[in-house]
């Protein structure tokens, strides 16, 4: 009785750290995803079909590109991190991780400029602003990233979450400026996309200060090499999470026959988008708990923090749902002032889907914490290659519809198997 006592205060700490760390990082994230849900907004009412069509294609390529190759580095970070701080060993080995973040950014830079022509024709109608907009992007989310994954190691949600407002007030700020006169046309709004990651660098002062402060605390403190074959096989794990990811997010829009029936479909999603960029505040904060847990032999407390994620996404999912029965279809039609009309049935599953995709997200968290990305990225995998053939057979004319009802039923059968990987001791 007294060591499960013991156990019960130790893991209290620890609750009460993450459950205070997902409240700050949940402020600036909440705020990110209202903005980034408003800068589509004003855009679709100041450009016309194409253009927000194409500003559509052009954020819907740019992050699978992102969560592809640089998500990964950001959860080795906070991965690694949190798991050396757990065992008392201050401090990181951040070479391996640069290389790493380096040769994804280098070698997208080069796959991108060979490919320039059909980029441009195939997906921005030929606007080649919209290309070299993509690219600069790109390159400066690669440091964006890699700060996120750092920050989010040494637990200064903070500063994580100053981060991501920093970058979604100002991605907002263009579409703004087109609307009430002080620029003009789609480059301006695509331009936001590009300054964003750089507005969110305005925070790195501050890490550098506080890694300079545990630098010198940490002089004394034990040693460890980080494995470069390890951190590179669980990267390349996570990249395999990511590409399944975006394509749950963003086969649909992508396959679709013409740029106008994309900024549907991307608009449809933004239900599901918006709040996974909400949660992932939570999931953000959730991996180094999980990491930090599991490195104390903490199972109850990690079994406790799944339980708790869960269920508040099962509250959130299920009045999403009931929102968009009840008001859906008109809410969609005044924010986004299109002429498609949105079935108020298939908006309310979207909203499971988006509910079945955190919990699915959760649980992923808790397999990267325990070491099992190979076995998560292979649940991934199963479920978008499910999602894709789905969307390729025309079982469902309407293409709105088939992307509401496949991607709820890519989520639950992706929730299944990574529940499946959970379950295994």
């Amino acid at each position: 009785m007294a060591a499960s006592g013991t156990a019960a205060s130790a893991a209290a700490p620890a609750d009460r750290s993450y459950a205070r760390g997902a409240r700050i990082l949940s402020v600036g994230i909440a705020s990110t995803g209202l903005f980034t849900f408003a800068y589509f907004s004003v855009a679709s009412h100041v450009l016309d079909d194409d253009a927000y069509g194409r500003i559509s294609l052009l954020w819907a390529v740019l992050f699978v590109v992102l969560s592809v190759i640089y998500r990964p580095v950001e959860q080795l970070l906070s991965r690694t991190i949190a798991d050396r701080r757990a065992r008392g060993i201050e401090g990181h080995p951040l070479r391996g991780p640069a290389l790493l973040q380096a040769t994804f950014a280098l070698v997208f830079l080069v796959a991108a400029l060979a490919l320039r022509g059909p980029i441009t024709d195939g997906l921005f109608d030929g606007e080649d602003a919209l290309f070299w907009i993509m690219v600069a992007a790109a390159m400066a989310y690669a440091v964006s990233y890699f700060a996120r994954g750092y920050l989010a190691g040494h637990q200064w949600f903070g500063l994580y979450g100053g981060l991501v407002l920093f970058e979604s007030v100002s991605r907002f700020c263009f579409p703004v400026a087109v609307a009430v006169g002080i620029a003009t046309g789609e480059t301006a709004v695509a331009l936001g996309i590009v300054a964003a990651p750089l507005a969110s660098l305005l925070v790195v002062p501050w890490a550098l200060r506080r890694h300079t402060a545990a630098s010198a605390a940490a002089a004394g403190a034990p040693a460890e090499r980080s494995g470069m074959r390890q951190d590179a096989g669980f990267a390349m794990s996570v990249a395999g999470i990511q590409l399944a990811e975006q394509t749950l997010l963003n086969a649909a829009v992508l396959l679709v026959s013409s740029s106008v029936t994309s900024g549907v479909i991307f608009s449809a999603l933004l239900i599901a988008r918006a709040p996974l960029q909400l949660f992932q505040a939570i999931q953000t904060s959730l991996l180094p708990h999980l990491a930090g847990l599991e490195a104390t032999e903490g199972r109850e407390a990690f079994h406790r923090a799944i339980r708790q994620t869960i269920l508040a996404i099962a509250a959130f999912a299920g009045a999403v749902a009931v929102g968009l029965l009840l008001i859906g279809p008109w809410v969609m039609d005044l924010v986004f002032g299109t002429d498609e009309s949105y079935g108020r049935v298939g908006l309310a599953v979207l909203a499971v889907g988006m509910g079945l995709h955190l919990t699915a997200g959760t649980l992923n968290q808790a397999a990267l914490a325990r070491g099992r990305a190979a076995q998560s990225a292979a649940a991934w995998a199963i479920a978008a290659v499910a999602f894709v053939i789905w969307m390729l057979l025309p079982v469902v004319d309407d293409q709105l519809v088939r992307t509401e009802a496949g991607y709820a039923g890519a989520a639950a059968l992706l929730c299944a198997l990574l529940y499946a990987l959970y379950r295994r001791n």
